[in-house]
C-alpha cells in the first residue's frame, strides 16, 4: 500500500449513493477533486471530502479514525 491513488469515473453516482445510505466522509483521488463540483451543494454540504494522493494515506486516515 504504497502506490499512487489513481482517478476513477463516476464520482457523483458514487458519492450520492454514499450519502443514501448514511455514509458521510468520503475518501477520494486527489485527481477527482474537480468531480466534486458534480455533486449538488445540498448534498456536499453535508459531507466530509478526504483528498488523498496515495494509499498509505487512506490506511492511516482509516485507522486514526478507528482509534477515536
Amino acid at each position: 500500500l504504497r502506490g499512487k491513488v489513481l482517478p476513477v469515473g463516476g464520482i457523483k453516482e458514487k458519492v450520492l449513493a454514499a450519502h443514501r445510505a448514511g455514509i458521510r466522509t468520503i475518501l477520494l483521488p486527489k485527481e477527482n477533486e474537480a468531480d466534486i463540483d458534480d455533486i449538488p451543494q445540498t448534498v456536499r454540504k453535508t459531507l466530509h471530502f478526504v483528498l488523498l494522493e496515495r494509499a498509505q494515506e487512506a490506511l492511516e486516515y482509516a485507522l486514526a479514525k478507528e482509534q477515536e
